[in-house]
């Protein structure tokens, strides 16, 4: 990113962080560092690991050099679409940005993030990994950024208010989506696609805005939908995936030592969020539809609808013929290029018609 550019985002965005350009430095205090980091979204899961790394972990294995507070970026009235802008100049030092919010604006960061990729957790490990490479690369070379981890959510799954048996129930309904993928998928089920924050899916389906939700079955859990919908459609469609990145110019300011601290460290983190979305995918199933495991607050009574043969090949279908040239079209020639070299081999499909 230019310099110039650089002032434009500074001057488009300074409404918005002002506080966080006072405050989200990473300084040298007397007694050692002090960082300063946006997680992610708060109230889930994946989250108490991140608050648990930075505030107890990393002041123990450091033998209290190095400290850390941290924020959800939900919770800090930072835009979620500009965190990779925040990085890039400095303002946000150590930040996490889900894919879903900036695929509109740089849909080939976003590619392992597509619905209708990975039906399970294992084809998305794969996914990501051949794709991580072309990540680190663009971080670097358009944002001046450090991928440091690949955090995950649970499965993405559908709760509607009325009962549904198959994939294919969900035409004519109104279904909150929260990226451009999710769109496409739910358009090609014959489903109005209704954009909506995290935050703000009790409030919309309570008001009738939507008549279910794709989320993690576990987070729809801790957000109350199991209160207010009847049925858990419990295929994947896509998981949710979230970069944790480092401006470089932080990083290289960082000791040494905090260096390797953190890229031996944040590594098994992102590995115990992955476990923790893996768990979750599985108990907020059994949460929903009243699990005796579940602790009596979560307990729905939700009915689990489970997908079959034929859920499978309309994922694997609308991935093909809806998803993929969907994002073909917005992305272009870059996003080609990269979905042949690094995913194609994957999933047998190759993109913009090549042979």
């Amino acid at each position: 990113m230019t310099a110039p550019l650089r002032r434009r985002l500074a001057r488009r965005l300074l409404p918005a962080c002002t506080l966080l350009a006072a405050c989200a430095c990473a300084p040298a205090a007397e007694d050692g560092w002090h960082l300063r980091v946006l997680g992610g979204l708060g109230g889930v899961d994946q989250y108490a690991h991140e608050v648990r790394f930075w505030t107890q972990e990393l002041p123990r294995l450091s033998q209290g050099r190095f400290r850390a507070s941290i924020t959800p970026f939900d919770r800090a009235g930072v835009p979620g679409q500009k965190m990779l802008d925040l990085v890039s100049m400095g303002v946000v030092p150590l930040g996490t940005v889900l894919l879903s919010q900036v695929a509109g604006e740089w849909p080939e960061l976003a590619l392992p993030d597509m619905a209708g990729l990975s039906g399970d957790m294992a084809s998305l490990r794969r996914a990501v990994q051949a794709f991580r490479p072309a990540m680190e690369a663009m971080l670097h070379e358009r944002f001046r950024s450090r991928l440091l981890a690949v955090y995950v959510y649970p499965a993405q799954v559908v709760f509607c208010k009325q009962p549904m048996k198959r994939l294919a129930d969900l035409q004519g309904r109104r279904v909150r989506v929260s990226g451009y993928s999710q769109g496409d998928f739910v358009r090609a089920l014959g489903a109005q696609p209704v954009f909506t924050e995290f935050a703000a899916i009790m409030s919309t389906m309570e008001a009738g805005g939507i008549e279910c939700a794709i989320t993690g079955a576990m987070s729809g859990n801790a957000l109350g939908l199991h209160r207010i919908t009847g049925t858990l459609f419990t295929q994947p469609l896509n998981w949710g995936l979230a970069l944790f990145i480092v401006n470089e110019d932080a990083w290289t300011a960082f000791p040494p030592a905090l260096q390797e601290l953190l890229q031996s460290q944040v590594p098994q983190l992102e590995a115990r969020v992955w476990a923790e979305a893996e768990r979750d995918t599985q108990a907020g199933v059994v949460c929903n539809t009243g699990g005796s495991a579940c602790e009596p607050a979560r307990r729905g009574r939700m009915v689990a609808a489970v997908p079959d043969e034929a859920d499978e090949r309309l994922r694997q279908s609308i991935l093909a013929t809806a998803v993929l040239p969907g994002w073909m079209r917005r992305c272009g020639s870059a996003c080609v290029d990269l979905w042949n070299q690094a995913l194609a081999p994957l999933t047998g499909l190759r993109a913009g018609g090549r042979p």
